[in-house]
């Protein structure tokens, strides 16, 4: 078997932050008089804090000052880690620590692929910083999903070529930016929503490495 990268999306996959971001944006959204749906706010996961807010405002078709936007920003991330403080072990989604604990066991890398500037911190909280063999965030990439450099970033730190490198993701963004990379997409959602992926499952209890393997083998032969 050929090296194998494993890169994990955070929110949604791991851990399922969604609520809690949909919650803090729901309440920025208020301030300038728009209600955020859910239906909506899918088109914000995995999107970068600051292109959320201006997909917000140009839905609601406010203008704010510069000075308002940072604000309203930091509020909101002040809003989201009130609840991700507040994270444990039992946060961590079904399936996907025991994936990552037999894909480390077998010898491949796993790193972490999230616009989240808060992905070390809530590893951190929910006890699997440790399993990661890099971090790659909003703190090291300038350039949101659906582009592809957060995921060309870990993909280059893990020393795996993109093609032979999997990447598990929860959003439109981040299927899109994992096929823009080259490497294969793994949905964890809807199959209504995650259209572009090459595979989607309803939760990662449904995953089995094998599988995962044999289909990074069929793709790259």
């Amino acid at each position: 078997m050929k090296n194998l990268g494993l890169i994990f999306d955070l929110d949604g996959v791991i851990v399922d932050t969604a609520k809690f971001h949909f919650l803090a944006w729901k309440k920025a959204a208020e301030e300038v008089g728009f209600e955020l749906t859910e239906e909506l706010n899918e088109k914000l996961k995995g999107v970068s804090r600051v292109d959320s807010l201006n997909k917000i405002l140009g839905w609601a078709g406010a203008t704010v000052s510069p000075e308002k936007f940072d604000e309203m920003a930091a509020n909101k991330n002040a809003d989201y880690l009130t609840y991700v403080d507040k994270m444990t072990s039992e946060d961590i989604l079904p399936g996907v620590e025991s994936f990552i604990r037999e894909a480390k066991a077998k010898g491949y890398p796993v790193a972490l692929g999230s616009a989240s500037k808060n992905a070390p911190g809530i590893l951190k909280h929910v006890g699997i910083y440790d399993l990661f063999d890099t971090i790659v965030d909003g703190n090291s990439v300038t350039k949101a999903k659906p582009d592809p450099e957060v995921f060309t970033v870990a993909a280059k730190a893990l020393n795996v070529a993109a093609t032979d490198c999997v990447v598990f993701e929860d959003s439109e963004a981040g299927i899109e930016a994992a096929n823009n990379a080259g490497m294969l997409s793994i949905g964890l959602g809807s199959k209504d929503i995650l259209t572009e992926a090459a595979y989607v499952f309803g939760e990662f209890t449904e995953i089995e490495l094998s599988f995962i393997e044999t289909q990074t083998t069929t793709t790259n032969t």
